[in-house]
Formats: structure tokens, C-alpha cells, sequence
């Protein structure tokens, strides 16, 4: 989303921005919700919901899992709420969001972005490109004149190359090729029968297509993909090579458009937590030049502050 879409979403009687405000951060993935409250920019509570991402979820999922957190951090007092989410590719996705938060924060100022925006800010930089490696998958960066650009983030349908979904759906895939070829069930393919509760690799067809099944069931799978992996499963292992090569394809397309090398800050679950993709990636953007690759150490939600320092609605 643009910062002209961006901008739309602040009401002209809202008070402006301050780091010295009660601010509450927070990160809507597509698993779960993480939402800190700050006290004059320090962390003072921590909570994590259920995810609030309508891509996910129905409203009133979401409303539910939002009330969890804001009943945990405290309504009291706020003045600021930042929300980044996978999604938001509009300015009517970042008003449909901002109408979920309000009845929990009605008087503050609320700021809606990309939440690849929130873990760009959480490595400490304002420019370059942030990766997310999750249950979706997206890269979004930012050049010293301002620029944006962005590469994937579709969603599941239209795309999420590297990600949680990605690899579930992928270790399906193999099960099936698998079994059309003759060949018994493999590691991975009864690990994935035995966490699915089937029998036999044909009842994935079913329980992929069915209604009871969806985008975040199958990104759970990917930790068995990674398990196999560790384990010596070379199939596995070429799974996550493959969604390490596709991350940097997106993260090299972001990093031309916007004329920079780097840095690249990867996170999302599966970005933090798995060393095997993480090489991937960085030895597919080494063979462009890209080496200032830094994994993320903080969660997004905490780069809120940083966020709003630098917000334009703040200044005079």
C-alpha cells in the first residue's frame, strides 16, 4: 500500500503521533496476533491471540481473537494503535482493518500497513528490503529517496513461494506423485498420513480439497518437511532449497526495482526458525552480490516505535 493510501486512514481531529504516547504494536499473521503496549516507547505488556487476518479468518474470528489481545495489553489510555497484517493491499483492506480495531482503541489514531513494513522497522533500519517467510510469503522495501517496492504476497492462491503453505502443499504433492509412480509411502509421506490421521496417500486429495481443511492446516505441515529434512530426507531437503531460492527471487526483484543491495532483514516463522532455508536463501542472493542479509531478532510488533518515529502524520 502506498503512503498516500496510508495517509487517508488519519482522521484530521485525531491527536498526533508521539513515541511518549501509550502505544499499542501489533503484528497480525497469519497464525496468530502478537500486540505489545508501550509506556513512553518501553515495552510494559506482551499478548498473543489468535490471528485476526480476515484472509484466514471470518470477522467474527477475528473480532473475537482482537478482544483477547486488547483485554490482555489493557483498552485504557491509548492513544496510538500501529497494525501491520498480510493483505493489506488497499487502502479499503487497511479501512476494513481499521474497523475491526476501533471499538477496542475508539479514540486513538490508528495506522494500518503491510506487516513486512513492521519487521523492517524491527531490524532497526528504514531502508531496504524486509522478507516474510511464514504461514504466507512476501518481500517490501524502501530506498533512501522513499521508494517502495514489493514482490509476491498474493496470497496462497496467486502465489506464497517459500512459505509454511507453500511447503505443506508441496509435501502433498510429493505424496501423490509418489503414489501414482507405484512407490510406497516414504518418511515424509507417513509422517504426513499420521499427522493428517489417514491411511492411505490417496485420502489427501479428499482432505487437501475439503472444507474442514485450509490455508493455515497446511502451513502447520511444513514442520514436517523441515523434520524430515533434518533427519536426512534429501526430498525434504530440496523442498526447502527450493522455497530458500524462491524468497531471494522475490527478495532480488524488490532490491533492483528499488536501485539497492541491501540490507535484506528475514523473518516470519519459518525465516527465524529454520538454519537449512536460511542458507538457502543467503547462497541464492550471493550469486547476485546480495550478502547483507540479516536474520530478524526481535519480533516485528517491537519495531512499532521505531515505526512511528519516523511517521510523517507526527510531524509539524
Amino acid at each position: 500500500m502506498t503512503e498516500t493510501a496510508e495517509s487517508r486512514l488519519i482522521a484530521a481531529n485525531h491527536p498526533v503521533g508521539s513515541t511518549t504516547e501509550t502505544l499499542i504494536g501489533v503484528d497480525i499473521g497469519g497464525t496468530k496476533t502478537h500486540g505489545v503496549r508501550f509506556e513512553n516507547g518501553v515495552p510494559v505488556a506482551e499478548a498473543v491471540a489468535g490471528s485476526a487476518n480476515v484472509q484466514n479468518v471470518n470477522q467474527e474470528v477475528a473480532k473475537a481473537n482482537l478482544a483477547d489481545l486488547f483485554t490482555e495489553l489493557g483498552y485504557g489510555s491509548v492513544q496510538r494503535v500501529y497494525a501491520g497484517s498480510g493483505g493489506i493491499d488497499t487502502a479499503a483492506d487497511a479501512v476494513a482493518l481499521e474497523a475491526l480495531i476501533t471499538p477496542f482503541a475508539p479514540n486513538a489514531l490508528i495506522t494500518i500497513v503491510h506487516d513486512s513494513r513492521l519487521l523492517l522497522a524491527a531490524g532497526g533500519v528504514s531502508t531496504g528490503v524486509a522478507v516474510i517467510a511464514g504461514t504466507g510469503s512476501a518481500a517490501w522495501g524502501r530506498n533512501p529517496r522513499g521508494e517502495e517496492a514489493r514482490a509476491g504476497g498474493w496470497g496462497y492462491l496467486l502465489g506464497d513461494e517459500g512459505s509454511g503453505y507453500w511447503l505443506g502443499r508441496e509435501a502433498v504433492r510429493y505424496s501423490l506423485r509418489r503414489m501414482n509412480q507405484g512407490c510406497e509411502p516414504d518418511a515424509l509421506t507417513q509422517q504426513l498420513l499420521t499427522a493428517c490421521d489417514l491411511d492411505q496417500p490417496d485420502e489427501l486429495i479428499g482432505l487437501f480439497h475439503s472444507a474442514g481443511t485450509g490455508r493455515r492446516y497446511w502451513a502447520q505441515h511444513a514442520r514436517l518437511v523441515v523434520e524430515a529434512a533434518d533427519a536426512g530426507h534429501r526430498p525434504s531437503q530440496k523442498m526447502l532449497d527450493q522455497a530458500g531460492q524462491d524468497l531471494a527471487h522475490m527478495t532480488a526483484q524488490a532490491l533492483s526495482q528499488l536501485g539497492i543491495t541491501g540490507p535484506v532483514i528475514l523473518g516470519g516463522g519459518l525465516g527465524t526458525n529454520v538454519p537449512s532455508l536460511q542458507a538457502a536463501f543467503r547462497e541464492a542472493l550471493s550469486k547476485d552480490g546480495i550478502t547483507d542479509v540479516r536474520g530478524l531478532e526481535q519480533d516485528p510488533a517491537f519495531g512499532v516505535p521505531y515505526l512511528v518515529s519516523e511517521d510523517p502524520a507526527r510531524l509539524p
